[in-house]
């Protein structure tokens, strides 16, 4: 039996990353992103790759989900939930993004009002049986569902988390006369907070049948092998799982880029890391103090889901930002993308708005002629005059305009980095960044000169991490349920009781795709907090997980009070099973010299003024190789700039180490 190919597929707005590995040969491939049908892409990239007596594995990070999402293009989809509770998805929180906004128009609520039904039914906080659900009553709900003729229905009832019976009891009423998308509450975030559980649940409907339709068309047009599929949490899943929980992919583009870098930078020795993806829409930017870090409050836009998803703050500054001028003439760089159509002025398909991509171009930090490999050249010469003409109306040079948008962009992602670091207690100088993406290499050295980040890792194949990243992805399930006890009334025998529903969850739906259940590692986890307190810190569910909680509540927020009593809120169980992984070797160091990796020379503008850089080519450099700045660093899926001040060292896994002294020797 032939050695199976391991597949990464990584749908961007620009461009889709594949990473193939046959053994330990890496194949890395590029394709312009089609976003009128993201499958188009997919399977082009594939059957390139696929053979027909190999067997073949991939893993797929979808965008599927978020566009959907931020376009609002989503399935019709009804909502039944407790009589009065029908306008929670639209009066949401009292919470305003900006405060001194008398204007502010509130978030449009996915479902309008006249598909919202309210069910004479409820429960109460403890599980009680407040006002039953008759038969008359679920007869008149299923009627009124089915008059709708919805394409998905989402079911939320109140406290539903302490006893679903009502919830379940419609949900299979109407799937004995309806093929819609059917899911409940309990069956996608069993946990308290009304508003954020109901939106989970109308997200995970709304997405559903779009889900199904493009994973199903994935699945019968590539036969080659099974596709898993990228989850928030930095997991991935079987294409029956994320059917059933489409809302788990929604945030996953950000996550894998995350768990790719923070693999890639483990594996060269760096522990405390930042990581910092750069792609063509956005940045994304996450801190590993050891371990990555988990929340369960997501964002898609302005609508909030609540699952567990790798802590990673998203910016809108990508390689294609379009530079504009706002109403008062000051430079802006994003959110607005270019994306893959048009793209950027150098790409020649018709942008005409200039990007962060042309004025790298137009600075000299890019390659025209070894861009992508040198499967796309770029053309400098619109670049040339869309610039003049940007200068000429705000009255500078176009070197200063070009500097200018790189610096703009550098200010937002400093500022991201700034979020994830300094302000929770963490100080960046004692981390190294380790950045990827295409455009992540140009300004990485920027980054960490004003955040004084004393070293910056560059993986190997650093534009096409995040594809790495989901080959390295285990088999990951996140269960929950609300608890609400007293940490002094949650002995053992109680706490290990509701591990042990959960646990059984796990191994259930592992069960059903062939796993045993000795194959399976299981983390229980606590939201905890003190009590009265709005919002709680996840600990372990250690020996002593009241100790952990003050220790973290110290740690997060600088104080803790021990003599405060503490409250249990959910418990959370990650299941865990192990997923073939590619092997990265490492190589015999070589000597200094990187004279074998010139490809020539190229003038880059620095502070206004130019120099002359060397061209290298990143494949042809040797671990062991040191080399100072300036230089431009060139490969297939991205590009590396090496200020003159700045020094360069390649390390056995081929992984590039930037630093602004000289390094040691290996």
């Amino acid at each position: 039996m032939p050695e199976p190919l391991i597949i990464g597929v990584d749908t961007g707005g620009t461009f889709t990353d594949f990473v193939c590995f046959r053994g330990a040969e890496m194949i890395v491939r590029k394709i312009p992103s089609t976003p009128e049908n993201p499958a188009r892409a997919v399977l082009e990239g594939l059957a390139g790759f696929a053979a027909d007596d190999q067997p073949v594995q991939v893993v797929h990070g979808s965008t599927v989900a978020t566009n959907a999402l931020l376009e609002r293009k989503g399935a019709t989809t009804v909502l039944v939930t407790t009589a009065g509770f029908e306008d929670v998805i639209e009066i949401g929180r009292q919470n305003r993004q900006d405060i001194y906004d008398l204007n502010v128009d509130g978030i449009e609520p996915l479902i309008p009002r006249e598909r919202r039904i309210g069910v004479v039914e409820r429960v109460g906080p403890g599980g009680e049986i407040i006002t039953a659900l008759t038969e008359d009553e679920l007869a008149r709900t299923v009627a009124a569902v089915q008059a709708l003729q919805a394409d998905a229905v989402a079911v939320c009832f109140l406290h539903s988390y302490a006893n679903p019976a009502h919830e379940q009891a419609l949900t299979a009423a109407l799937r004995k006369v309806s093929r819609a998308f059917i899911k409940a509450s309990h069956e996608v975030l069993p946990e308290f907070r009304e508003y954020e559980r109901t939106t989970t649940t109308v997200i995970n409907a709304y997405l559903g049948p779009i889900m199904d339709r493009y994973l199903s068309f994935l699945a019968e047009h590539f036969r080659a092998g099974p596709i898993r599929v990228m989850q928030s949490n930095g997991g991935a899943v079987s294409i029956a799982a994320a059917k059933e929980r489409p809302v788990v992919t929604a945030p996953a583009g950000p996550p894998r880029g995350g768990g790719g870098g923070g693999g890639a930078g483990r594996m060269a020795g760096c522990d405390r890391l930042i990581t910092f993806d750069m792609g063509g829409t956005s940045s994304d930017v996450s801190l590993c103090p050891g371990e990555l870090l988990y929340t369960s409050e997501a964002r898609v836009g302005p609508l909030p889901i609540r699952i567990p998803v790798i802590d990673i703050h998203t910016v809108g500054a990508g390689g294609g930002s379009i530079a504009s001028l706002d109403d008062g003439g000051a430079l802006r760089v994003g959110p607005e993308s270019a994306g893959a159509v048009p793209g950027p002025v150098c790409y020649g398909m018709g942008g005409t708005r200039l990007t962060v991509t042309d004025a790298h171009l137009y600075l000299g930090r890019l390659s025209a002629e070894h861009f992508l490999g040198g499967e796309q050249s770029l053309d400098a010469a619109p670049v040339e005059s869309a610039m003049t003409a940007m200068a000429g109306d705000m009255g500078i040079t176009p070197v200063h305009l070009a500097q200018g948008i790189i610096d703009v962009a550098n200010a937002t992602m400093e500022r991201a980095i700034r979020m994830i670091s300094i302000e929770r207690g963490y100080d960046p100088r004692e981390f190294s960044l380790v950045s990827f993406g295409g455009a992540g290499g140009m300004h990485a050295l920027d980054l960490a000169r004003a955040l004084h980040i004393p070293r910056v890792f560059i993986p190997r194949a650093a534009g096409v991490v995040s594809a790495i990243g989901m080959l390295l992805a285990d088999g990951v399930r996140d269960y929950s349920q609300t608890l609400l006890w007293p940490a002094e009334e949650a002995n053992a025998a109680r706490l290990e009781s509701e591990v042990d529903k959960l646990t059984r969850l796990a191994r259930a739906d592992f069960g059903a795709e062939g796993i045993p259940a000795g194959e399976i590692t299981l983390a229980p986890m606590l939201d905890m907090r003190y009590v009265g307190q709005g919002y709680e810190i996840l600990v372990d569910l250690g020996a002593d997980f009241v100790g952990d909680f003050h220790r973290a509540h110290q740690r997060r927020y600088g104080y803790s009070d021990p003599g405060r009593p503490v409250e249990l809120v959910n418990l959370r169980l990650r299941a865990t099973s192990a997923s073939p992984k590619p092997s990265f070797q490492p190589e015999p160091l070589s000597g200094a010299d990187h004279s074998a990796a010139l490809a020539g020379s190229q003038g880059i503008i620095f502070g206004g003024q130019k120099v002359a850089a060397e061209l290298i080519k990143r494949e042809q450099l040797r671990p062991g190789n040191r080399f100072p700045g300036p230089a431009l660093i060139v490969e297939y899926s991205a590009t590396t700039l090496l200020p003159p001040d700045a020094w360069c060292a390649v390390d056995p896994y081929a992984n590039l180490h930037l630093t602004f002294a000289e390094p040691a020797p290996p």
